[in-house]
């Protein structure tokens, strides 16, 4: 089981409508810590929580070390992933704390402007932004200017660089960087860009310190973190756990399949871990050793009569249909790495040579796109292949397991927008 008597914390007070700015500072009573923002952070050891897992205090450093009269703030609450509900909820829950976090960030590195971006396709979630916002306003406090974005939604467009490209152009493209950590710039002037779930720890680091911090979660991997958990499971929900906790107690909290086949980490980018792993801790030191990550904090859950490939086909289509479609692995080999699997799992004349086939793409789009997306169908895919070697020995054999004839699926994917325009290789 999960239990910690100081949890919740980033959804203490969640009661299914949004905290006032008085009952969230009711909750949230300020305390002396020593130090600069940026020691505390250190101290404490926090990472990104949007899937790079970077220190966040390194970005800070980044930034706050860049010269410019002109510096910005981004909070990063797109959350594309069609099974990521965290920023949905933390958002509906206490947008304050966020927007504590971010004017934190934004005073440690000099910002005058904080960008908050929610997808537009989320009006419930943008009301509630808008709502804390013009709380703030009323205050007549001092400090960075607040402006809430909401740009369209898509995967692609949570990618950080597609973001502030997006807040220069209008455009969810994401941006080639060979090297990181890369400044973004919006109108010239260095951009720190966090996600909505790092915001809110940055405001709870910034209130309580790093020692409180520290008091969950693992001396590698500290604090607690969100959970976005579907898949084979009554009502998909979002769990707040310390990090460490077992993958089977998260499971169990949550109500999912306490026996699955296998769970989906770190999102529709990340990778498949068989359900034997379920005593894993929930860290990327210890999900890294098998392959896998916290990435984005998403569990997907299947259970053992599903069909490992139809799920890992499904979300690889709809990958390839979300691409940015700037680069040939994305435009191209997408595309045909789902039609692989298409053979691989509804039936192929020779599935030796589409295995062979899809093997050997894995390994030629790996690396060489423009932003990091291929790289994590990529990841999936094999993933995938290891996995569910019991299936897939199955459909070689041209004898499909039981789940590939079920039309029930348990990885939510919208539908295809542009599947007319899809290239087929």
């Amino acid at each position: 089981m999960i239990a910690a008597t100081t949890l919740p914390r980033v959804l203490h007070g969640a009661s299914g409508r949004p905290l006032t700015l008085e009952q969230h500072e009711e909750a949230f009573s300020m305390t002396e810590r020593p130090g600069t923002l940026v020691e505390q952070l250190e101290a404490a050891g926090l990472t990104g929580r949007g899937g790079a897992a970077f220190p966040t205090y390194r970005k800070v450093q980044l930034i706050a070390n860049q010269r410019s009269h002109h510096k910005f703030m981004v909070v990063n609450a797109m959350e594309g992933e069609p099974a990521a509900h965290k920023d949905q909820t933390l958002l509906s829950s206490n947008p304050h704390l966020v927007l504590d976090g971010a004017e934190f960030l934004a005073a440690a590195i000099g910002a005058k402007n904080i960008a908050i971006c929610v997808a537009r396709d989320n009006p419930k979630v943008v009301h509630h932004v808008q709502r804390a916002i013009h709380e703030r306003s009323r205050r007549g406090r001092r400090g960075p200017k607040l402006e809430l974005h909401a740009p369209p939604w898509r995967y692609v467009a949570g990618e950080e660089s597609a973001l502030v490209h997006w807040l220069n152009n209008h455009e969810s493209l994401p941006q080639y960087r060979p090297d990181r950590p890369h400044i973004l710039r919006i109108d010239n002037g260095p951009a720190l860009v966090d996600n909505a779930e790092t915001c809110a720890n940055v405001g709870l680091i910034g209130r309580f310190g790093a020692d409180w911090f520290r008091a969950l979660g693992t001396a590698e991997s500290p604090g607690s973190t969100l959970v976005s958990l579907s898949g084979a499971i009554t009502r998909p929900t979002v769990l707040e756990v310390p990090l460490g906790a077992s993958l089977r107690s998260i499971l169990v909290a949550g109500g999912a399949d306490p026996d699955p086949q296998a769970v989906l980490t770190g999102g529709y980018g990340g990778a498949w871990l068989s359900g034997d792993h379920l005593d894993t801790p929930y860290t990327n030191q210890a999900l890294g050793a098998l392959g896998a990550t916290v990435g984005a904090g998403i569990l997907v859950v299947i259970p053992k009569s599903a069909c490992g490939l139809v799920e890992t086909h499904r979300i690889a289509r709809w990958m390839a249909n979300e691409s940015a479609r700037q680069c040939g692995p994305c435009a191209f080999g997408l595309p045909a790495l789902a039609e692989d699997l298409r053979e691989l799992a509804y039936g192929s004349r020779d599935p030796r040579a589409v295995l062979a086939r899809l093997v050997e793409r894995c390994g030629v789009i790996e690396g060489r796109g423009a932003c990091r997306h291929p790289d994590g169908v990529t990841r999936l895919i094999k993933s995938a292949l290891e996995v569910f070697a019991t299936d897939l020995n199955h459909h070689m054999l041209g004898a499909p397991c039981v789940g590939s004839g079920s039309t029930r699926h348990y990885v939510p994917i919208p539908a295809l927008e542009r599947e007319e325009e899809m290239v087929w290789e």
